[in-house]
């Protein structure tokens, strides 16, 4: 396959990046007992593995995958990696996919342009861009949920914001000695981050952050929410407010050997 990289003539434009990468973004739907949540991930071979993070598939019992395209398939968990919040999937009888170019995450620079794409609130393929923020950031999230924590809705169908830990919150995280988002729960991991002012919103969680060559420089595993405070202020207040963080692809290539051992931890 070809992978992403952006043709000579769009280089280093959103438009490029966004043509040349969207068909290797994927929505994820994963059913658990605590509901159904959406969030998305990247293809990185042409049969069909998917990289998204751990907490998006944490616990589900069903994985059903759409491609831009329109194709849905089922997908089943390989291998998971709750410390660096990672998770590799595999759709069944897939082949010929575009695969995404992962790129070098230690080469970034503050101020480097980047663009995301996901799934937020469900609405598959949407493309933010902004900059790097920041690099080497702590962040601390949850290892373990009550359910998948993406996009969540509950068993009455309604759209919400939790993620599996209640409340009615969003992606909880710790970053600085203080707590995002709801309770992070006792038992967290904590990872060195990208941060970006790229939007992301609830449904971004497990896709791509992607230089302006196209390839991939970070998955998108967390953001501050507006409407964090205590489950008070409704869903229409929640979203991105300029802080968001994502695992660097060379902790994801690190991974990936063991991801595909099948741990499941």
């Amino acid at each position: 396959m070809s992978g992403t990289t952006v043709s000579d003539s769009s280089k280093g434009t959103v438009a490029g990046v966004a043509s040349a990468v969207s068909p290797a973004v994927v929505e994820i739907s994963a059913t658990s007992n605590a509901g159904q949540s959406t969030g998305a991930g990247v293809v990185i071979t042409s049969n069909g593995e998917i990289v998204t993070n751990n907490h998006v598939v944490s616990g589900a019992q069903q994985i059903k995958v759409a491609l831009k395209n329109g194709k849905t398939y089922t997908a089943e968990v390989v291998g998971t990696d709750s410390s660096k919040d990672l998770a590799l999937i595999k759709l069944k009888n897939a082949s010929g996919l575009k695969a995404a170019t992962l790129g070098n995450s230690d080469n970034l620079q503050v101020g480097d342009n980047v663009v995301a794409i996901g799934s937020p609130e469900g609405l598959s393929g949407t493309v933010t861009s902004g900059i790097v923020s920041a690099l080497d950031r702590d962040v601390t999230v949850a290892k373990e949920s009550g359910g998948s924590q993406g996009q969540q809705q509950g068993q009455s169908g309604q759209g919400g914001q939790g993620q599996g830990f209640g409340g009615g919150d969003s992606w909880p995280f710790q970053f600085g000695g203080e707590q995002f988002n709801g309770d992070t729960g006792d038992s967290t991991t904590t990872y060195k981050a990208i941060q970006t002012d790229a939007s992301l919103n609830p449904g971004n969680s497990g896709g791509a952050l992607i230089d302006m060559n196209g390839a991939i420089i970070g998955i998108n595993s967390a953001m501050y929410s507006a409407a964090s405070g205590g489950g008070q202020s409704s869903s229409s207040d929640a979203g991105s407010v300029g802080l968001g963080f994502a695992i660097p692809v060379n902790t994801v290539k690190a991974d990936l050997a063991k991801l595909r051992s099948g741990a499941q931890d």
